[in-house]
């Protein structure tokens, strides 16, 4: 585009390079042959060594995926095609990658080691200086909740944090919570509120004792609608509560007393978080370079920092920079990330598949998937490539999935005789609550299940296998599965901290890599703008009648529903 801004290089077209024609090309001979996965196994002993990897907690077997030693360098070669190295490159040196917002993209440098320190300047800040000042400054002030020597107004130690964000400020840290609890030592519970949905914070308060709560606000701006609504929820919820308990009585200073001793904030707008009642020095900042979606190891992560510890916290990002180096060193052909990545761009643009699941065998990762949805889809969830051309292929793809053996109940049966839907299958080795039902190892029995089932999606079960069973001719085809469906097993040995790093950071970067082939912007989200613009102008409405002539036909018919409903 000729008005296009940005010193970052417009983004090549991949429709319009040979790598992308050679792979179409490839992928005519894979149909025209009848490709196999029972066959591919079969010809070649060396496939799963040579699409196996490892990360330092993680085992990769990529090897149940539709490609062969030709599909992978062809997407080695699409990378390479539309500079996937050079933009990585970029990124984590922190040039403007976010060219609609004009903003570097370091999401990275929250886990840099300090002794990084002036080996990233940016705008002119040392950024890892800068984030080990707030690291600082969050683990001390965690000490002192873990310790006791934080105390609520009343005098009683802090026994329950609740947490009020929402998207990147709710999502992750939920998520990192419930998959590390069996780390967290301090005998302090963590509940997170996001939803403006009144019920949210009204279940979620209902049982606390508001003498041994603390509030975190978590809003970059400290202006966010939903987080703002229930912080003020919270406020008088805990004021209330105090009142009746006789903790403090009905002056302001006594109000005042017990919101500085019972809440903090994330934020950098100083000036509000003082105007609610937060002194400023219980504020932790993070950085416009830090998307919400991005930003679970930053301060918005301060309550996993309470819940478990600075060290358990510390092996947290350990993880993280251990995948950046990874990412950032090796060879597309043999980098898990980066082929993974590719792989998925394969299935959604050539093989067409619009959706894709990751399956956690581990309870503890049950709310994993609904931290990839943000993750992947409101990054790369877009029509317009990062110069404001339009796309050029079909983007995005819809994440979804379920924890273990629970979504062998549900939704299995469409992967295994449905619609080829890509999975990701998590399981670990060892868990953190071992049992035994009678001689039979609990958790075996729970692998077992990790492990059929991606046998069973790769190779299925032929017409003949079924009438070897006894089975009626008529009833045949009903019990045939094809076989074919792709899926990448992740194999780790237990899910710590370091692990779970790695696992995050490892979705980042597949994200970065599907953007960069299709040309987005996976740091801005103005697909979420319209919606907040459109509420504030429709809330009136519910009593004002000149605000509901402003409102289409069908809004105007479901505010009449709810005047006439609402008890």
């Amino acid at each position: 585009m000729a008005d296009y801004p940005s010193s970052i290089p417009a983004p090549i077209d991949a429709t319009q390079t040979p790598e992308w024609q050679a792979l179409r090309e490839h992928l005519d001979k894979l149909r025209a042959s009848g490709f196999s996965l029972k066959q591919q196994f079969a010809n070649d002993p060396q496939r799963v060594r040579k699409l196996s990897f490892d990360l330092p907690d993680l085992h990769f077997d990529l090897s149940k995926n539709l490609v062969t030693d030709e599909t992978v360098r062809l997407l080695a070669a699409l990378g390479r095609a539309v500079h996937l190295e050079e933009r990585r490159d970029l990124m984590f040196s922190g040039a403007h990658i976010n060219t609609t917002e004009d903003r570097a993209v370091l999401h990275s440098a929250l886990r840099r080691p300090a002794d990084e320190c002036g080996q990233l300047i940016v705008d002119g800040q040392d950024c890892v200086a800068d984030v080990h000042e707030v690291l600082g400054r969050m683990y001390a002030f965690a000490d002192r909740v873990r310790s006791g020597s934080w105390r609520g107004v009343s005098g009683k130690r802090i026994e329950t944090v609740l947490s009020i964000g929402i998207g990147g400020s709710d999502l992750g840290p939920v998520m990192a919570y419930e998959a590390l609890k069996p780390y967290a030592d301090a005998g302090i519970a963590v509940r997170y509120v996001s939803n403006i949905d009144p019920n949210d914070m009204a279940e979620k308060t209902r049982d606390l004792d508001p003498e041994t709560t603390l509030v975190i606000i978590v809003s970059k701006t400290f202006t966010t609608l939903e987080t703002m609504t229930n912080a003020r929820e919270a406020r008088a919820w805990l004021l209330g509560a105090l009142k009746e308990r006789g903790a403090i009585d009905d002056t302001d200073a006594s109000a005042a007393a017990a919101i500085k001793s019972h809440f903090v904030a994330v934020s950098t707008n100083l000036e509000l978080v003082s105007d609610f009642g937060i002194d400023p020095e219980n504020a932790f900042g993070f950085w416009s370079w830090v998307g919400g979606r991005y930003s679970v190891d930053a301060a918005v992560g301060l309550s996993l920092v309470i819940a478990l510890g600075p060290q358990v916290f510390e092996d947290f990002l350990s993880g993280f920079h251990d995948v950046d180096t990874y990412f950032a060193t090796t060879p597309l052909e043999r980098n898990v990330v980066a082929l993974m990545g590719l792989i998925n761009v394969w299935y959604v643009n050539f093989l067409k598949s619009p959706t894709h699941a990751v399956l956690p065998y581990d309870q503890h990762l049950h709310r994993f998937p609904a931290y990839l949805q943000q993750l992947t889809m409101e990054s790369n969830g877009k029509s317009t490539r990062w110069d404001g051309t339009p796309a050029t292929t079909e983007t995005g793809e819809v994440f979804w999935g379920e924890a273990g053996t629970n979504g062998q109940h549900a939704f299995y049966q469409l992967i295994h005789q449905g619609r080829m839907v890509p999975a990701d299958f998590i399981a670990f080795a060892n868990t953190p609550n071992p049992a035994k039902d009678g001689a039979q190892d609990v958790h075996e029995l729970f692998l077992g299940n990790f492990l059929a089932q991606t046998k069973a999606l790769a190779f299925g079960k032929t017409a003949d296998e079924v009438r070897a069973e006894g089975t009626a001719e008529w009833m045949v085809p009903a019990r045939c599965f094809g076989g074919n469906r792709p899926t990448t097993s992740i194999f780790g040995v237990g899910l710590d901290a370091h692990a779970l790093g790695e696992l995050i950071a490892l979705y980042e970067h597949i994200t970065f890599v599907e953007g960069t082939v299709w040309g987005l912007d996976s740091y801005d989200q103005w697909g979420v703008e319209l919606g907040k613009q459109l509420a504030k102008q429709i809330t009136p409405a519910f009593h004002d009648d000149e605000a509901l002539s402003a409102q289409d036909a069908s809004t105007q018919a479901l505010i009449a529903f709810y005047r006439k409903n609402r008890r």
